[in-house]
């Protein structure tokens, strides 16, 4: 149903309820009646000291490991509450850009700055870095109020050149762009969706594809070569600025305006028209100060930008998201500019998406369940969590300012005038300054101000705390996809980064803003379950650990730990486990899956419960006693050529030796091993049915972890491309999965 407003008819966006809610909140309640009758079943069927089950001595078994998975149970059934927090109310959003239109002068619309952030030119080639500006440049909407800055934390010379290259093509690119409605406005996409799907024989899309390639090889070629080629180094002044550096590490600050309106020779199009001000920054480093990461990165953007351009907008975006919807912009300010709510909107997350996705999603790496159920859920109670890029910010919320009643939502007011301006030398020189590695200290950037520090998921950080501040946000998912990027495409890209993210929501869980705690009266209860319910995915490492082990161990002495087959006890065990399978899968059906790709999510959720997020576990113990942080690791957005074959054949991708690799072979070969124990016993027992029937859930649940992990099976043993496991791992593996096993069928409680 759509949420009544007084202006309905004036409002630029639309809200709009799940429709399935009551069907979902009936399923829900009548799953927590289950979870609470197999509390009921562990508390009164706790074993003692010396009880006999009717099976002999192996019956004879510890309070302990009963305990054990009651504390497993409880925290799955808690962590499923926090889950309904983000699943109980879903909103969905609808724009009218038609009546912005009407509404507003395109002359009159704000200005934007949109943020590129890119980190390393080898894991982040610079064609692809430009490939991502070039399509933000082209958003249709007036050149003359874009405003582009990359971001070059590795202050190279060839991502340099290559922007200096993206500025030359720009002048045919955006014309182009307007002329064709072209979308989406990344060339590379755009070219190689035309020439696979359509016979483009035009004189006008030959000559941009002819421009397009030649760049893309002068490019390309560079990058081979290492070094930008001397000759273009002498073409423009900017290269000079490379004369301080020392290191990625140890530079002056680079920045380089290069189109810009104050110079007009220079920055319109081919049909006169302005082109959007891009600049290039790589900001100060030194040895002896910290840099903050993408964090740090972000507010050098924030600053330099308040010089130059400072609109009121803020677009931030990796430097692989590029657009695939030229109406973004114009989507967005739907929300910031209404009336009646736009003022109390500090930012618009949209999905973010990915163009290599498969089929079956080998890797999960679409979180369909965050993306097309939570992040509607946590909408509803007063916005999206901020996921550190595809998103649109208002600058005042984002640089500290708190939400107050009085706030006016002056986005169409202008504060600068070009005309009385510095010229663009003296812009350059006042912004470096605001770039510089001392600049922050003793002021309350990171801290109060701008992207927050100190934090893995500095992302999801800056949003709780926006939110803390009053402030609301807005999740919109429009129906043609507004940006697209690249997924991991091997399984240890995909471990490492929920590694990452599951350490990083630890520490907001431990910190000064924990929702549970601080949020208490600044959010609503829905917003504080719900960040929870993300601050918590470490902890389920250890629940998760527990019952992928225990009960499959204890098949080997052939000990019941869940009700007979044939007791009552048995139906709220089996509705949980059916229930919950049912809800997800139909849940991925719904949302365009299929039932591979549920398959696949099952198994990506397993293997980050057992080593990803166990890993981030630990080391967030770790620090508590003042170990060191782990390194950051930027995903790597390129791959081999034998990779990409096997990720396009969705044949997982292992290929080296970690010790996440460890934990997750060592699991899989302890459930092999002790299934077909149990398989073996019940072929030798005369009376095998009623010790199935005695043992049916444990039998059930060991049979799953070995189908689920079927492909580790195959990477240690079967598979012989550089993909498989290392023998290293399959030799460390099996004997640690085998002693674990002999020495448990040894040991009497």
């Amino acid at each position: 149903m759509v949420v009544k407003r007084s202006d309905d008819e004036e409002s630029l966006f639309e809200t709009t309820k799940s429709r399935g809610s009551f069907l979902h909140r009936v399923f829900s309640v009548s799953l927590f009646v289950a979870i609470c009758f197999v509390y009921a079943y562990r508390l009164t069927h706790i074993p003692t000291g010396g009880e006999d089950h009717g099976g002999g001595e192996d019956y004879y078994y510890g309070t302990w490991t009963w305990l054990g998975l009651l504390a497993a149970e409880l925290w799955f059934g808690l962590y499923w509450v926090l889950t309904q927090a983000v699943r109980w109310n879903l909103v969905f959003r609808k724009t009218f850009k038609k009546r912005l239109a009407q509404r507003y002068e395109e002359s009159k619309l704000p200005e934007v700055d949109i943020f590129v952030c890119t980190a390393d030119p080898e894991v982040e080639p610079p064609i692809m870095v430009i490939n991502t500006v070039l399509s933000h440049m082209a958003y249709d909407y007036p050149s003359e109020k874009l405003s582009v800055y990359l971001s070059d934390d590795a202050a190279s010379d060839l991502t340099f050149y290559a922007l200096l290259e993206a500025s030359l093509f720009a002048k045919h690119w955006l014309p182009f762009c307007k002329k064709f409605n072209v979308q989406p406005t990344s060339p590379a996409a755009y070219f190689n969706n035309i020439l696979l799907h359509h016979n483009h024989a035009t004189k006008e899309f030959a000559n941009i594809k002819k421009l397009y390639d030649e760049m893309k090889k002068r490019i390309e070629d560079a990058t081979k070569l290492g070094r930008v080629p001397s000759e273009e180094g002498l073409k423009h002044q900017g290269f000079s600025q490379w004369d301080s550096y020392s290191s990625r590490r140890d530079h002056d600050t680079i920045l380089q305006i290069i189109l810009h309106k104050k110079e007009p020779h220079n920055s319109k199009d081919e049909d006169g028209n302005y082109l959007p001000t891009l600049v290039y920054l790589a900001r100060e480093k030194r040895p002896q100060h910290h840099h903050n990461f993408k964090a740090g990165a972000m507010n050098s953007l924030l600053r330099v930008s308040s010089v130059i351009s400072n609109a009121k907008i803020i677009l931030n975006v990796d430097c692989d998201m590029y657009s695939n919807s030229s109406e973004s912009v114009k989507d967005a300010l739907c929300f910031l500019m209404d009336e009646e709510k736009g003022h109390e909107i500090a930012f618009v997350q949209f999905p973010q998406t990915f163009e290599n996705i498969l089929k079956h999603d080998i890797y999960s790496s679409t979180l369909l369940s965050i993306v097309d159920v939570e992040m509607h859920g946590a909408d509803h109670y007063g916005g999206p969590f901020y996921i550190g890029t595809c998103c649109f910010h208002r600058r005042d919320a984002l640089s500290g300012m708190k939400f107050s009643v009085g706030y006016k939502n002056d986005l169409l007011k202008s504060e600068r005038d070009y005309s009385i301006e510095e010229n663009l030398h003296e812009l350059e020189v006042k912004s470096k300054a605001l770039a510089s590695c001392t600049y922050e200290k003793n002021t309350l950037w990171g801290k109060e101000m701008g992207v927050r520090y100190g934090c893995l998921v500095e992302d999801v950080m800056t949003g709780l705390c926006i939110h803390l501040q009053g402030w609301k946000s807005v999740y919109y998912s429009p129906p043609r996809k507004a940006f697209y990027g690249v997924a991991p495409t091997t399984l240890l890209q995909a471990l490492v980064q929920h590694k990452r993210w599951a350490e990083g929501q630890v520490q907001i869980l431990l910190s000064e803003h924990c929702p549970a705690l601080y949020g208490h009266g600044r959010i609503s209860l829905g917003h504080q379950l719900g960040y929870s319910y993300c601050n918590c995915w470490a902890l389920t490492s250890l629940s998760k650990l527990y019952y992928s082990i225990i009960p499959s161990l204890y098949l080997l002495r052939g000990i019941p730990l869940f009700p007979k087959m044939s007791s009552i006890w048995f139906i709220p065990f089996a509705y949980v486990i059916v229930g919950e399978s049912a809800r997800s899968l139909l849940e991925f059906v719904l949302f365009g899956s299929t039932i591979q790709g549920w398959w696949n999510d099952l198994r990506m959720v397993l293997y980050k419960g057992t080593s990803s997020y166990l890993f981030a576990l630990i080391d967030s113990i770790s620090k508590l006693f003042g170990l060191p942080d782990s390194p950051f690791t930027v995903t790597a957005k390129v791959m081999e050529e034998d990779v990409s074959e096997r990720y396009e054949k969705q044949v997982m991708e292992f290929g080296a030796a970690s010790p996440l690799f460890t934990v997750l072979a060592t699991i899989a070969l302890l459930n092999l091993f002790c299934l077909l124990g149990i398989l073996k016993e019940l072929a030798l027992c005369e009376d095998w049915f009623e010790t199935y029937k005695k043992m049916s859930l444990q039998i059930l649940l060991c049979g799953f972890l070995v189908l689920i992990n079927i492909p580790i099976y195959q990477g240690l043993f079967l598979r012989k491309d550089k993909g498989r496991l290392p023998s290293s791992i399959a030799i460390k593996s099996t004997v640690l999965a085998l002693s674990t096993c002999i020495l448990f069928n040894m040991l009497k409680d």
